[in-house]
């Protein structure tokens, strides 16, 4: 385990922004640099505690996924070694957890699929009997798995806000305005590309919980990020299926009526909840025990799904 990176400082790079978890910068007009921190956000709040090799975990087990669902959709990477676009002497902080991607143009959704009925989901589904408007049969337990997975389409917040859950229309709205810049004339309209993202979310969705689930692993629920270049083509963006963006069970602890444990940030989520904490900044320091544990959790998702240990 390595010593953990809070925030990474590389100076011989432009710098264009810090995300909750990711630091950007500028490599040249087509490609960006995205180093992936040790900074772990819950409730859209970042904690003050990083947690060891949680950006190597979180990098390579996406570099997995992008790899592997590439006959769905073209992915962000290059394939240029991070460590060659920075000083010498920056090199330790991009080593394992850093990629070099395409500069395209994010779609401003977050493209989420639930698989079974859990957080968020569940609540809505107790008060309204539908999930973000998504009708439902009566009588689902929580945890249960639904009789198929649904899209859900959410805003982005900025650092500090929540995500709000939004109509497939909204989605539609949103997607229309990436299309309007006159550099992204592509043809096509905000309800073709919502659509479109729809589509590969749910393929690459229901693809990749058949492959986890040879692995032990329930894929609960996901959110992707799409982009797209010039000439409109949708790209998987960001990061796919890790334990920030994805609630991950093992599969000999699930039982339809509890919430199973995690591999993932909800372990971290249940902790909070047990405080006296309004979610907002800033957040609680975490006792250590539960930042070994986190730790531990990423570090097990990584290993059982790729059967490789964490470079």
């Amino acid at each position: 385990m390595t010593a953990p990176l809070f925030e990474s400082t590389i100076k011989s790079l432009p710098l264009i922004s810090r995300g909750k978890v990711r630091d950007i910068y500028a490599v040249n007009d087509e490609q960006l640099l995205i180093v992936t921190s040790d900074r772990l956000s819950a409730f859209d709040v970042i904690l003050p505690n990083p947690i060891p090799d949680k950006g190597k975990v979180l990098t390579q087990i996406a570099n997995f996924w992008f790899a592997k669902l590439a006959h769905i959709v073209p992915g962000q990477l290059t394939g240029v070694d991070p460590e060659a676009v920075v000083a010498p002497d920056e090199r330790e902080q991009v080593r394992g957890r850093a990629v070099v991607v395409k500069r395209l143009r994010p779609l401003p959704i977050e493209a989420v699929v639930r698989g079974y009925l859990i957080g968020s989901g569940w609540k809505d589904y107790q008060a309204t009997g539908a999930v973000c408007g998504i009708a439902l049969p009566p009588g689902l337990k929580m945890a249960q798995k639904l009789p198929q997975p649904i899209f859900t389409p959410a805003t982005k917040a900025d650092i500090g806000e929540h995500d709000e859950n939004i109509s497939f229309e909204q989605a539609q709205a949103h997607c229309a305005k990436v299309l309007a810049d006159a550099l992204y004339g592509t043809g096509k309209n905000g309800a073709e590309l919502a659509a479109q993202a729809k589509s590969v979310a749910l393929q690459i969705y229901e693809e990749a919980s058949r492959y986890a689930a040879t692995k032990g692993i329930i894929i609960a629920d996901t959110k992707f990020e799409f982009g797209i270049d010039k000439a409109g083509t949708l790209h998987l963006i960001d990061e796919a299926l890790t334990p920030d963006s994805s609630r991950f069970w093992p599969a000999d602890q699930y039982a339809e009526g509890s919430n199973p444990p995690s591999f993932d940030k909800q372990f971290v989520r249940d902790y909070l909840e047990t405080l006296d904490w309004n979610k907002t900044a800033p957040g609680p320091n975490l006792p250590a025990e539960i930042v070994d544990k986190t730790a531990a959790k990423y570090r097990e998702a990584y290993e059982r799904l790729t059967g490789q240990p964490l470079a």
